[in-house]
């Protein structure tokens, strides 16, 4: 399979994001050709990911001073403890500017990799490797860092700080279990939402074929998807207007996992589908979304064959710690909740202000068992 590649172009930085199977085994071409040096990097890792692999990395980087730093990755570990680990590791083996930091692992990973590189020296360089679908679709593209607070809420804290280096590679996928394939899905699934109805028709059509990760339709699905967020993220780098498209469902997948502590019950992507129904469905009570889109968009879920949902999980006396979260979530500028909507597939609203009474309400009659 032919290597294949997009540039991302940004004020801040300019930098490429390389697609293949066995991409890590060409590391040092892409390298070479990216002419991409340094003396010493870190390799910060994922604990799930095998030792000897991460060894196998490390000596096809062609660099004089390699080292290695093991992280378990969990939301309650995406904190300042973590992030100041990869520092004082930095500090120590006198990493300068001009060394890089390469994360190797899901989001969470790359997100406490990527903040650490960004404060450290108030720069060094970052190449992000993801590991998951998740990553590789989302958190991987657009420079957004971010540790979570445990009182007040999920990224509150972080910087805008665009990688070098980008490499995806699909055959990390293979090692992912059912649950955490469809935590990238929503991603996948979000983007066309929000980008165009061709888009949201191709998955709909060979959605069977990209979750049995049959690589030429998986393949096409992350690339069209890093496409999406690429040419959003060009266009509004610090998420000023556009780019708060991409925050469709995460309001409300946000505070649902912060309202059950981050704990493995609910993971981000399920959180994230659980935020995608919630808003497609109070999209369609306020009347902006119309019935055909919207039974489009609810079938298209259940062919996730996905299960859960929010009354299955919160009950009544949960809402007014759910909406404590919405109100605290960092795109929100008054008092009231900002949400990202649906009028059409492929037709985003940005800057929908609602009172928190209005969405209990909603909460209550539509959600909640009582």
């Amino acid at each position: 399979m032919k290597i294949k590649s997009l540039k991302v172009n940004t004020k801040q930085k300019k930098y490429s994001i390389y697609f293949n199977n066995n991409l890590t085994n060409e590391i040092n071409k892409i390298l070479d050709k990216e002419r991409f040096k340094f003396e010493k990097c870190l390799i910060v890792y994922d604990s799930k990911i095998k030792r000897n692999f991460v060894e196998k990395l490390l000596k096809r980087i062609k660099s004089p001073k390699k080292y290695s730093l093991r992280l378990i990755s969990s939301e309650t570990n995406k904190n300042f403890k973590n992030v100041n680990l990869i520092i004082k590791y930095l500090l120590k083996e006198k990493f300068s500017r001009n060394d890089c930091v390469i994360s190797l692992g899901g989001g969470i990973v790359g997100d406490l990799s990527s903040f650490a590189a960004s404060i450290f020296k108030r720069g060094i360089k970052f190449i992000n490797i993801p590991t998951t679908l998740l990553a590789q679709v989302d958190a991987s593209i657009g420079g957004k860092t971010g540790i979570n607070d445990k009182v007040y809420g999920k990224n509150l804290i972080g910087t805008f700080y665009q990688p070098d280096l980008v490499l995806i590679d699909i055959n990390f996928l293979k090692t992912l279990n059912y649950r955490e394939l469809i935590c990238g899905y929503a991603e996948i699934f979000k983007h066309s939402l929000i980008s165009s109805k061709k888009n949201f028709l191709y998955l709909d059509k060979f959605i069977k074929k990209i979750l049995l990760l049959k690589k030429s339709y998986l393949t096409r699905a992350v690339i069209e998807s890093c496409k999406i967020k690429k040419e959003i993220v060009e266009k509004d780098e610090r998420e000023k207007n556009l780019r708060q498209v991409l925050n469709l469902g995460h309001t409300f997948g946000h505070a649902y996992e912060a309202a059950c502590n981050y704990t493995k019950n609910l993971n981000h992507g399920e959180a994230v589908i659980l935020g995608i129904k919630t808003a497609v469905k109070f999209s369609f009570k306020k009347k902006y979304l119309n019935k055909i889109a919207y039974n489009k968009i609810m079938m298209h879920i259940k062919k996730i064959n996905f299960k859960l949902s929010v009354n299955k999980i919160f009950k009544k006396k949960d809402i007014n710690k759910i909406l404590g979260f919405m109100l605290n979530d960092k795109k929100n500028v008054s008092s009231k909740i900002n949400l990202v909507l649906l009028k059409g597939i492929g037709s985003p609203i940005i800057n929908k202000p609602f009172h928190s009474n209005e969405i209990k309400k909603f909460f209550l009659k539509e959600l909640i068992n009582l």
